[in-house]
């Protein structure tokens, strides 16, 4: 992901709470398995960030009026690249509610509450292509995968491959394990390769001067 905002009520959370809100975020939606390479993970991190905002006004819809820091409300709006919308999604929503049940529990609120009633709304969502700027350049997703992806694939020649699974295979372009079974692959060289993503077998098919129409069709978005 590239930016989250957190929107709290005013006096709700204290600095120490909010900057544990935010790093809680990012290291747990970020988290370092074995399904991710570390460079993968440390090039996304560089590039998200997270804000806290308490808005000077808030007022719910909710009749009769109610006060949205009694107990606290949350709203959460995740922008990530459209391309990657679907697939971060409902792992956004499980996630970081998650961790604002968990928020609620350390302050001594119930933390049940924010998935019993809508007192959490995240908003998951997906800039088009074009829209997105770094380094003084736009990129679209193409880009942003190759950008985080480079310190992986450089480091490939002096990397021991991966132990290989029976039922897995390892994104030659994230590091991430992949089913076996999965319907984004790519044969090179009379190896068999798995993808995470339809974005990733691109970046492997533009590296190595493939043509994707000539191999098994999937979707690559």
């Amino acid at each position: 992901m590239l930016l989250i905002d957190v929107y709290v009520p005013r006096g709700a959370l204290s600095e120490d709470e909010r900057q544990t809100l935010g790093r809680r975020l990012i290291d747990t939606l970020m988290v370092e398995d074995d399904s991710h390479a570390l460079e993968i993970i440390d090039a996304q991190r560089l590039i998200t960030q997270v804000l806290v905002h308490e808005p000077a006004t808030w007022v719910l819809g909710q009749r009769p009026a109610t006060d949205p820091a009694a107990p606290p409300r949350y709203l959460v709006r995740v922008t990530v690249p459209a391309s990657w919308r679907k697939d971060v999604c409902e792992h956004m929503v499980e996630t970081i509610t998650a961790i604002l049940a968990e928020i609620e529990r350390e302050a001594g609120r119930d933390p049940e509450r924010v998935r019993r009633e809508p007192h959490a709304m995240i908003l998951v969502e997906g800039i088009t292509e074009g829209g997105i700027g770094i380094q003084g350049r736009v990129m679209d997703s193409m880009d942003l995968t190759e950008f985080v992806s480079r310190p992986y694939r450089d480091g490939a020649p002096e990397r021991e491959a991966p132990p290989q699974v029976d039922d897995k295979l390892i994104d030659p372009i994230c590091g991430m394990s992949v089913d076996l079974d999965t319907p984004l692959t790519l044969v090179h060289q009379g190896t068999l390769y798995g993808f995470c993503h339809g974005l990733c077998r691109r970046a492997f098919a533009d590296q190595h001067g493939l043509s994707l129409s000539r191999q098994h069709l999937s979707t690559d978005t």
